[in-house]
């Protein structure tokens, strides 16, 4: 599932359809393709792991869920969920999920809690932490309404710098440990973006799929945990369990 830097790129690659009108709209999305057509592109948004194309009266949801891809001028030989042709270029969106919005996305969307947006509040992010003293730290990292655009690859080595094993309960962590959770999660969002537009990424992972603990030397190990149920890459030695008694 691409996460919130990788939707940055893609809302980045869009903007230069900005102004166009769509002339075309079909795939096999329920929504209603007749409503787009004739429609200029106001702007191109994103919030955490959704791309946004924003119409004069609708935006377009675009959520690429654990497979979804796209091409840019360009198609795959499947039939696209949703496919926008324009006078000059289109877009095509493939096995994701593709919905429709009413209303201004500022009273939809809280940008506050999107870890990439100029409008992150991390003191909001504690805030909403400290309310859920019970939850893992591991299901806390991917948790869209404190920390939208946070996946898989961004909590297992968020959870590695911090040294803080993903099985540690929220209301346990020192305030001193909260607040590096909050800080990394962000902080590390923007490095994965540079990776990513560098093309280098996967040579910066020291946990996510990685077999060894680079401090420590010994196997890292690879469970399924906690309520979201994600794979989790984590060290017995470095990253210290934090649990209430």
């Amino acid at each position: 599932m691409p996460e919130g830097p990788s939707i940055v790129i893609l809302r980045e690659e869009l903007a230069p359809f900005t102004g166009r009108t769509i002339r075309h709209a079909e795939g096999n999305a329920r929504i209603d393709m007749d409503r787009l057509v004739g429609q200029p592109v106001v702007a191109v948004r994103s919030f955490g792991k959704q791309t946004l194309i924003e119409l004069p009266d609708v935006t377009i949801r675009i959520h690429l869920l654990m497979f979804g891809s796209y091409r840019i001028d360009e198609r795959k030989e499947n039939i696209p969920r949703l496919s926008l042709r324009f006078d000059a270029g289109e877009l095509n969106f493939y096995s994701c999920s593709v919905r429709l919005l009413e209303g201004e996305l500022d009273g939809l969307y809280d940008w506050r809690t999107d870890v990439m947006s100029d409008a992150w509040d991390p003191a909001l992010a504690r805030k909403r932490l400290r309310a859920m003293p019970e939850t893992l730290a591991c299901d806390a990292l991917l948790d869209q309404d404190v920390f939208a655009g946070v996946g898989n690859i961004i909590k297992n080595e968020v959870l590695f710098r911090i040294r803080t094993h993903p099985l540690s309960t929220i209301g346990a962590l020192p305030a001193r440990k909260l607040r590096e959770l909050v800080e990394q999660a962000r902080q590390y969002s923007f490095e994965f973006l540079a990776w990513k537009r560098a093309f280098v990424l996967r040579k910066h992972w020291l946990a996510h799929n990685r077999s060894i603990c680079p401090r420590d030397q010994v196997k890292f190990h690879r469970a399924y945990l906690g309520r979201t149920n994600r794979r989790s890459f984590f060290c017995e030695l470095c990253q210290r369990r934090y649990v209430e008694g």
